[in-house]
This record gives C-alpha cells, structure tokens and sequence, in this order.
C-alpha cells in the first residue's frame, strides 16, 4: 500500500495548454451552436406565425376553386 503524503494524496494535474487549433476548434463550435440555437427559435416562430395565420384564414371550397379556375377563358397563343 503507498504510504499518503501531501504530495501523494493532493496530487495536482499538470494541464497541458490549449494549441492554436483547439481554440479555434472551440470558438468555432460556439459559434455554430449559436447560430443553430437562433436558426430553431426562428423556425419556431416562424411556423406558429403561420399555423396561426392559417387557423384564422378560411380556405376556399375545392369545387369553388374549380369553378373559378373554369370560369377563366383561355386564349390561344398561334
């Protein structure tokens, strides 16, 4: 069994410093999840702006748009 000393029982981990490529890695990462986390929230208000919008639109009747769409003349083009 060791024998525990200060130095064997409080033993400090030695961190090895961050390369160049690491914080980029890192800042770069933040960034992203960033932009992600304010592309969803958009997306999100976005889609109940318009679920929204549709529950208080009336749709059209699907033979009112047939007679609609057939009531138009169309014209030959020679």
């Amino acid at each position: 069994m060791v024998k525990l000393t200060k130095k064997t029982a409080f033993k400090t981990s030695i961190q090895k410093a961050e390369t160049p490529m690491e914080k980029t890695t890192r800042v770069v990462r933040k960034i992203v999840d960033e932009e992600a986390e304010k592309r969803h929230a958009k997306n999100v208000r976005l889609r109940t702006a318009r679920l929204e919008r549709e529950a208080h639109t009336p749709t059209k009747d699907i033979s009112d748009a047939l007679k609609s769409h057939a009531a138009k003349p169309t014209t030959k083009r020679g």
